[in-house]
């Protein structure tokens, strides 16, 4: 370590040391507002993940394509094959 490097550590290590009494006091409705602010961060969590379950899911695990549908021509081939066969 370089000289300048220790004397700011020194500086440092002589202030964190230096304490002195705050005479603060925290009301019961500052831990309430704590308390809220962790609850609604909570709440905001739990909403984005369920109204993004899907995209969150499928970030997350590899997902097959669903190849149980028939394709559009296909379809139309099979709808009028039955409006012939019906017409007799």
């Amino acid at each position: 370590m370089s000289v300048s490097n220790l004397k700011f550590l020194w500086l440092f290590v002589c202030l964190i040391s230096y304490t002195s009494p705050a005479y603060a006091y925290l009301d019961p409705g500052t831990g309430t507002l704590i308390l809220q602010g962790l609850t609604f961060g909570l709440a905001v969590t739990i909403s984005y993940i369920s109204l993004y379950w899907q995209k969150t899911k499928a970030f997350f695990v590899k997902q097959k394509p669903d190849t149980d549908f028939e394709t559009d021509g296909d379809k139309d081939a099979a709808v009028e094959t039955d409006v012939l066969e019906n017409k007799d």
